[in-house]
């Protein structure tokens, strides 16, 4: 074992057809290793590590193109041109695919090479696949939704050859028609089981297979139009999902709420292990010191960092909200007010935000914000979900009205945990399904601030609605909604076109 996972580590083939930047695992495994039982669960465990690895990429691509981001910080601003939509031929993000190639070889030579490795309880090894084909459909589902067409391969690589690395863009019809049927063989995999790979939320299961399927649905149904058809598949996936509940926002977020009942599958990072990226939307300690939050109350002991100790953020402030998402929030009725600190240089107290405020200087992510150690030191060991209850029961609520129907009940369900107290002055009522498809997208909005969702939000609406809301982004930039690739990657590769819409020199 240690001899094979040594030689894994220790060889990358850097690839210039396609950019597949694949490792030839099963070609260069020694002898038997696909033999054991013992092998299938290393492996298994070894795949979710390397899901985890592009949690930040699923983040970025979901969120930061959309109108959620680009508001004042104290430091350098990160992904500034991403932010703007400033994309074209020699303007590329996420290239070489992302990588995702990498990750889909070690899920392809999972799907390949175990099921012919005997087990004493088949249905062991029946579980630990379906979670391999669950993932594999959610990342080909989010290269569909971030390039359209991109090369389908289901086959690990075998041998170093240039030639047959050599593949087409798969139009987008074809690639969610594999993610489709990778979604049925889950679900047929796990078959009566509703339960949690070892009892945790941080593993792939049935549940995250239905809410991918419900997402998945909602997407074809609208953005590749499979109309109602589709609309009521994602309404059926998501109904069934069942286990799981809202949970109070003072026990869903931080590192002691990790195993509450909303979350259907989350990353999972841990001390010596692995952290996660959302320092990058708090602070420096250094910066921070003197500034004081909306209450008036300095940062060194701010009642809405939740501290009990004399301690204020560490990391850096490379993100914060626009002017329109802090306004959005600004309901002190609204418990997910707080999903930002507002940082002001006075302590007279800011009870709304307003536009050109010069005292206003940033504002801080909350919902990831870490843990205090006993070091004095705040450190981010949050796992972060990919899909959560509230997620199920708002793209729940979109199948309904897409549908022609009602989705006042789940839309009730979010409000009524947000709004506590004040929830019947607050109550949806539904309206036009025009309408109604707004208030979803407003209330997904303030739900999901950070957790990569908003963008693809705005783009499966359909309507033109992701260009009245982005600003930074035209109607007649409509190819824009599908990133281009590297002209390294053309010119190395001859079967690939760059996407349609980008100009080639």
């Amino acid at each position: 074992m240690k001899r094979y996972i040594t030689l894994i580590l220790s060889l990358t083939i850097l690839l210039s057809s396609c950019n597949l930047d694949l490792v030839s695992e099963s070609e260069l495994t020694y002898n038997g290793y696909w033999k054991t039982e013992e092998a299938v669960q290393a492996a298994h465990t070894g795949l979710a590590d390397r899901y985890r690895a592009y949690a930040n990429t699923l983040f970025k691509m979901g969120e930061m193109r959309s109108d959620i981001w680009g508001g004042q910080v104290l430091e350098g601003p990160w992904d500034v041109e991403l932010i703007r939509n400033n994309i074209s031929n020699t303007q590329v993000f996420f290239g070489n695919w992302s990588g995702f190639y990498g990750l889909i070889h070690y899920l392809n030579d999972f799907i390949v090479n175990a099921p012919s490795v005997p087990f004493k309880d088949e249905g062991k090894k029946n579980q630990m696949l379906a979670q391999t084909y669950g993932i594999r459909a959610q990342v080909y589902y989010t290269m569909l939704r971030a390039w359209g067409d991109v090369p389908i391969t289901l086959e690990p690589l075998k041998e170093v050859n240039l030639i047959l690395l050599k593949k087409q863009r798969s139009p987008k019809e074809e690639v969610m028609k594999q993610v489709k049927s990778d979604i049925e063989e889950s679900l047929k995999l796990f078959g009566e089981t509703n339960t949690k790979w070892l009892g945790k939320n941080i593993y792939w299961s049935k549940a995250a297979t239905l809410a991918l399927k419900g997402d998945v649905y909602l997407w074809s149904g609208k953005v590749l139009g499979g109309g109602n058809e589709d609309f009521i598949e994602a309404k059926k996936a998501l109904e069934s999902i069942t286990g799981y509940e809202l949970v109070p926002y003072e026990n869903l977020w931080g590192e002691d709420n990790e195993d509450n009942n909303e979350f259907i599958f989350a990353f999972d990072y841990k001390q010596d292990e692995a952290s996660n990226f959302y320092s990058a939307f708090t602070g420096r300690v250094v910066d921070l010191t003197s500034y004081y939050d909306e209450k008036g109350e300095t940062l060194k002991s701010s009642s809405l960092l939740g501290n009990d100790i004399n301690v204020v953020l560490s990391g850096g402030s490379r993100y914060s909200p626009s002017p329109k998402v802090l306004k959005l929030l600004d309901d002190p009725n609204d418990k997910r007010k707080d999903t930002f600190i507002r940082v002001y240089d006075d302590a007279a107290g800011h009870s709304t935000y307003v536009d050109d405020d010069p005292h206003y200087k940033t504002s801080v992510l909350k919902k990831f914000l870490g843990k205090i150690y006993a070091d004095g030191q705040r450190k981010n060991f949050n796992n972060i979900p990919l899909y959560r209850y509230a997620d199920v029961l708002l793209m729940l609520a979109e199948a309904k009205n897409n549908l022609g129907e009602d989705p006042s009940d789940e839309m009730n369900q979010v409000r009524r945990r947000a709004y506590g107290d004040h929830f019947e002055e607050n109550k949806f009522v539904s309206g036009t399904q025009a309408e109604n498809r707004i208030s979803i997208l407003q209330e997904r909005l303030k739900e999901f601030i950070g957790e990569g969702k908003r963008w693809w939000d705005l783009v499966r609406a359909g309507d033109g609605i992701v260009y009245q809301e982005v600003t930074s982004l035209s109607a007649n930039e409509s190819y824009k909604l599908y990133y281009s690739i590297s002209e390294s990657m053309i010119a190395n590769d001859s079967e690939l076109k760059q996407t349609e819409g980008y100009t080639t020199n």
